[in-house]
């Protein structure tokens, strides 16, 4: 379970941090449910690929540096995710 805790939060956090990024970039938003499951998506991503760099504390035991490098990086990776796929979404209604 505690190896399962961290990848939780940032599924979680990513969604939220999808959805904030929608909120801010109206024209990137793909609406709540399209902005938490992107958000969803890069937030898995993003804070494994940040855990595998070394950036993110996410990927060891639950103390608080992790749990916060967990929030951190799900929230970022949610947030990035919205912004590259509002970028082609943008690109291909020209």
């Amino acid at each position: 379970m505690e190896t399962l805790l961290p990848l939780i939060i940032q599924l979680i956090s990513g969604a939220i941090g999808g959805n904030a990024a929608g909120s801010l970039m109206k024209d990137s938003s793909l609406g709540t449910l399209g902005n938490s499951i992107a958000g969803i998506i890069g937030g898995g991503l993003g804070g494994q690929l940040l855990g595998m760099l070394g950036v993110a504390a996410g990927t060891g035991g639950m103390d608080l540096g992790s749990v916060i490098g967990s929030i951190a990086s799900g929230g970022v990776g949610g947030a990035v995710l919205i912004a590259v796929i509002g970028l082609i979404k943008k690109a291909l209604a020209k």
